[in-house]
């Protein structure tokens, strides 16, 4: 089991800590999650907040199960420092991206670190894109393939409002740790240029849907 960084260790303590507080207040929970009325009233902390915010223990346990697997690929490529401003970086747009497609509809909440920690599974792709992973432990597959596939049903659940995920939040957050993993390592353009075309597809078709009017 690889050791765990400082900056990884942080922030899934974070979370656990004011999960667990959401978990036994509901006002707290109320309070700080990701809210289109709250937000509209000038409530703007819960667009930060509500990514440390989860549903059950099921969710808290997935986003911090990912993110601890991921995490060391990210700051052994680039770094702690610009691995947590990766990882704000996806909780902060996922939430914008969230707020810009739910605005008019008052009821809309969220909670859950899936922005921030797509932000640093989509950063951890662009530097390790043939990793191997098993899904459901059995089924090998290639880290890009993973990634891409991941988005496109992101982008297929908003189409579609599949389920209750905020798919929105998955797109935002690979959308920042695409462009700032770009940025901090932009030598990826010239040694990797085949996974940077291939992981932008899905956020592409994501404008293209919208500007058509289609999400």
């Amino acid at each position: 089991m690889p050791n765990i960084h400082i900056a990884t260790l942080v922030i899934i303590a974070a979370n656990i800590l004011l999960s667990l507080k959401g978990f036994n207040d509901f006002s707290f929970f109320e309070k700080y999650k990701f809210n289109i009325a709250g937000i509209r009233r000038g409530e703007k902390i819960r667009f930060f907040s509500s990514g440390f915010l989860h549903v059950d223990f099921t969710h808290l346990l997935f986003n911090m199960l990912t993110l601890y697997f991921f995490a060391g690929l990210v700051i052994n490529s680039v770094g702690a420092t610009r691995f947590v401003i990766i990882y704000l970086a996806g909780l902060i747009v996922g939430n914008l991206l969230s707020y810009y497609f739910h605005k008019n509809e008052y009821h809309y909440s969220a909670v859950g670190a899936s922005g921030a920690v797509m932000a640093v599974l989509y950063a951890a792709i662009l530097f390790y894109p043939m990793k191997e992973f098993y899904l459901y432990f059995s089924i090998p597959i290639r880290a890009w393939i993973l990634g891409v596939l991941y988005l496109l049903y992101s982008v297929y659940g908003m189409k579609k409002q599949l389920g209750n995920i905020g798919h929105d939040a998955h797109i935002g957050g690979a959308i920042a740790g695409y462009v700032l993993t770009i940025v901090f390592a932009p030598s990826l353009l010239q040694t990797s240029f085949w996974i940077v075309a291939v992981l932008a597809a899905p956020i592409l078709l994501l404008f293209i849907l919208h500007k058509l009017g289609k999400i």
